[in-house]
């Protein structure tokens, strides 16, 4: 996996610490919904069983292997 310097950063947040690589990847291979930025990056959503069913947004750039950022994303529906 590749990580650009601003997820890095992010994920030394309280809140963000405790997302699992293995949930990022989990989501960037079965999402239950992806869509494409204007700017090019790329929007992948899945529910993790693990966090309560909570949906992990994973967003990655354009090439489409680099991740940008995952947060759970609270106003998601599938």
């Amino acid at each position: 996996m590749k990580f650009t310097q601003y997820f890095q950063s992010m994920r030394q947040r309280p809140d963000r610490s405790g997302i699992e690589l293995a949930w990022i990847e989990r989501v960037i291979d079965q999402p239950v919904k992806q869509t494409i930025q204007p700017d090019g990056r790329i929007r992948c959503w899945a529910a993790i069983d693990e966090a309560d069913g909570r949906y992990l947004r994973v967003v990655l750039l354009e090439d489409g292997e680099t991740i940008h950022n995952a947060f759970f994303d609270r106003s998601f529906t599938p």
